[in-house]
């Protein structure tokens, strides 16, 4: 495959460039998440999503338990199934704006990878509910190996938010040396006006 030339003009997507090593992002990719209308969204999708898995979780444990509660449960479930739809759509668009792919970039392959998984045991919830091939039982406790691997998913991406808060303050630490070395090697007869 051939090389393109960098020289002739310039980088005009934030996929282009690669991060230094043990840095999430590009500097293009920073700017463009930080823009973005995406990346709040996101915040708060993620909030509104913990809390509904927090009800639904109690709901579900409380039905497998007791046999109380079915209906409350499905319904739980249902919520945080769409809202896990929702999230998914608007993070491939997120993805999409900052890393210039709908999935699976490299900085979070595995988190969308674990994030497939999520999906796929919601969905098969949902189908379900429309075909009874699982008593009341096994989809209770299908719903909870798919909360399960929620937790896991939700840590990776606290994970990488922790990662790129470190990122910025040693990008931050390194500008500011940076800056401290080019004023210490100007003269002193430069420094001050005449």
């Amino acid at each position: 495959m051939a090389c393109k030339s960098t020289s002739s003009k310039p980088m005009s997507h934030p996929s282009e460039s690669q991060p230094l090593p043990g840095m999430l992002y590009t500097p293009e990719q920073r700017v463009l998440r930080d823009q973005t209308i995406w990346t709040p969204i996101q915040g708060f999708l993620a909030i509104f999503q913990f809390f509904v898995f927090m009800v639904s979780l109690w709901l579900v444990v409380r039905c497998l338990l007791s046999g109380e509660g079915a209906e409350w449960a499905k319904w739980s479930i249902i919520l945080k199934t769409l809202t896990l739809y929702t999230i998914m759509v608007t993070g491939s668009i997120w993805e999409k704006v900052v890393f210039g792919q709908y999935l699976f970039a490299r900085a979070f392959f595995w988190e969308d990878v674990v994030s497939m998984v999520v999906i796929v045991l919601h969905t098969i919830y949902i189908a379900s509910l429309f075909y009874p091939f699982l008593t009341l039982q096994e989809q209770m406790l299908l719903i909870l190996s798919a909360y399960v691997t929620y937790v896991v998913n939700a840590a990776q991406f606290v994970l990488k938010l922790r990662a790129a808060r470190l990122q910025e303050a040693k990008m931050k630490a390194m500008q500011h040396m940076d800056h401290d070395v080019h004023m210490a090697t100007i003269p002193a007869s430069q420094g001050y006006a005449a």
